[in-house]
């Protein structure tokens, strides 16, 4: 997704740079007229602002570290990463310390959002800050959302990624009884679209990545528990996304039969109760 949202930014006129661990990814950036730095903090005199598309809070903080050494003061840092709200927090409070500023903008509509650029960035910190790089954001953005200061922009890429979960599991269950029935699971989903029951979810159903689901829980779950929270939903909801794939959907709603908890599920004929 970085690569994507580099590309939309270079493209609306911005100066980009890229860095990136993989050599592959570097290749690629360059391939695409991009200039690449070899090490991280020989490029942080150069840029005013820097992106952080990574997959940790790890790496969050270790990119996050190195530029405090070596940053100028007033640069701006944008965690597009998702990652815990008390990590972008810390950070933070960290390097105003050193001069530097934090924006936390999580995205949503992922993978497909980044190619088209389509996102939409979810943001914490000071209004000032993200009025300050919103330009740039918009550059892979439909919409730049000011949530509350830093932190906010976490939380609530956090509740979004909840609801997608929950859905992915309703969905799911929903679409494995009319496949039980004998109905076909993509009519079905076509017909589920139009119904007040609908969400987004369903409507990209068939293209959802199964990439992020116990990240993403891990997060929600640690979260509930430091805010003495009881959220039984989301515990099983925790559970059983886990157990799912982007090829369980397929089988849902193309295959013959689809696996679900360890069972082989298949339409029942009409003398068993199915519909077909």
């Amino acid at each position: 997704m970085g690569l994507a949202m580099a590309g939309h930014i270079q493209a609306r006129g911005f100066d980009v740079a890229v860095f990136d661990v993989s050599d592959e990814r570097m290749a690629l950036a360059r391939e695409r007229g991009m200039p690449t730095g070899d090490y991280l903090q020989d490029m942080a005199d150069d840029g005013g602002l820097f992106i952080l598309a990574v997959a940790t809070d790890a790496q969050v903080e270790e990119v996050c570290e190195t530029l405090a050494g070596a940053a100028k003061t007033g640069t701006v840092i944008v965690v597009a990463a998702t990652v815990r709200p008390e990590t972008v927090r810390d950070l933070a409070g960290r390097l105003a310390g050193r001069g530097l500023r934090l924006v936390d903008a999580p995205v949503v509509y992922g993978a497909t959002g980044a190619r088209e650029g389509t996102l939409l960035s979810l943001c914490g910190g000071a209004e000032d800050d993200i009025d300050a790089v919103r330009p740039v954001l918009m550059s892979y953005s439909r919409d730049v959302v000011r949530v509350g200061p830093v932190g906010a922009g976490q939380v609530a890429k956090a509740c979004n990624n909840l609801l997608h979960w929950i859905h992915c599991v309703g969905n799911f269950e929903t679409l494995l009884i009319a496949k039980r029935y004998g109905l076909d699971g993509q009519r079905m989903r076509e017909v589920l679209l139009d119904c007040p029951g609908t969400n987004g979810t369903l409507r990209r159903w068939d293209t959802t990545r199964f990439t992020w689901q116990e990240k993403d829980m891990d997060i929600t779950m640690d979260m509930a528990q430091q805010l003495g929270l009881m959220l039984p939903l989301a515990g099983q909801v925790d559970q059983l996304v886990k157990t799912l794939s982007a090829a369980d959907v397929k089988a849902l709603l193309y295959g013959d039969e689809v696996n679900y908890l360890g069972r082989s599920v298949r339409p029942l004929q009409p003398a068993e109760g199915g519909l077909g």
